[in-house]
């Protein structure tokens, strides 16, 4: 729709001050790049990248200017004379890549550009495109399933879910005041952490029989509202530290590791709690192994409570 191949149900689209609802695609300033490349078979990678300004009437010193660049950026130089039947998938979304960044528009309109890179350039090129996007300074509509990719790049965050527009914010803001469940769980990596419990008065209770108290800040927040409910923890919020330990002693939880996973600059533990799979997030010194008995709490102001029919975060109401 903002490219113009669909038309718009309702609303005005402006780009750079200018109503374009009625502009012909090729007249909106808009550069796309498509998850599935589209590129040129019979043309080389420096033929693809430079087809557009070509197409632009763009003289050929400053055609040759700008691939070169965009070939340099994007590590293609060995590949330049190749077509893109010899090229990896990830050196043809390279190219697509760059046939979208030396045309210099006013929009760039990218569907999952990264999808198919290995992990190595996936980061790299996240990177790259954030850049791009500083120097150029034209606005980018960045299109991901990839919550990292989103919270890395993003300077705001448009969730959908169904074609409903859950949430628009700042990365952190969703991180740290998500409107429902399906925010809470989509942004975050690993997911955060859902219990299904009922609230009897200032009583948590679990389904697995454990209780913590309510805190009375998230008491004011909850008003009056009482019973089953579904609360949502991060797991960088579950701590086994022996400072956290001390203050909070009052709600201390026991359970057993079932699995960790060793990230190098931090651990994950799982366990079984609350009737659920649980996982802490904890440093890289807590080292724990499967089978061993841990003590946690819960840090009690970062304890979401969602609806459990509707999903919506009671906290952010």
């Amino acid at each position: 729709m903002v490219a113009g191949f669909e038309e718009i149900t309702g609303g005005e689209l402006y780009i750079d001050g200018k109503k374009v609802n009625e502009t012909a695609p090729k007249d909106r300033g808009i550069a796309m790049v498509f998850q599935n490349y589209a590129l040129y078979p019979h043309m080389t990678v420096e033929k693809n990248i430079g087809y557009g300004l070509k197409n632009m009437k763009m003289p050929a010193d400053q055609i040759k200017k700008k691939v070169d660049w965009a070939i340099d950026i994007l590590g293609l130089e060995e590949y330049r004379y190749r077509k893109p039947k010899n090229l990896s998938g990830g050196q043809r979304q390279r190219v697509a890549l760059g046939r979208a960044i030396v045309k210099n528009q006013k929009v760039f309109l990218m569907d999952e550009p990264l999808s198919n890179l290995d992990a190595k350039l996936r980061v790299s090129m996240r990177t790259e495109i954030s850049k791009l996007h500083r120097e150029l300074g034209a606005t980018t509509i960045y299109v991901t399933h990839d919550q990292v990719e989103a919270m890395t790049m993003a300077d705001r965050i448009v969730i959908m879910k169904d074609g409903v527009v859950q949430q628009v914010g700042k990365p952190m803001e969703l991180y740290d005041h998500p409107v429902n469940q399906f925010v809470a769980g989509f942004i975050g990596s690993p997911q955060m952490n859902f219990f299904d419990v009922e609230v009897q008065g200032n009583i948590i209770k679990f389904k697995d029989g454990n209780k913590i108290s309510l805190p009375e800040g998230l008491k004011k927040r909850l008003g009056d509202r009482q019973g089953e409910m579904v609360l949502g923890i991060r797991g960088e919020d579950i701590k086994l530290d022996a400072q956290n330990m001390e203050l909070h002693k009052e709600e201390r939880q026991h359970a057993v590791i079932t699995n960790t996973e060793v990230m190098g600059n931090e651990n994950n533990l799982y366990f079984t709690f609350g009737g659920s799979q649980a996982v802490a997030r904890v440093s890289k010194y807590e080292i724990s192994q499967v089978g061993d008995k841990i003590e946690f709490v819960f840090i009690p102001s970062k304890m979401h409570f969602f609806d459990k029919k509707t999903g919506v975060n009671f906290a952010e109401v």
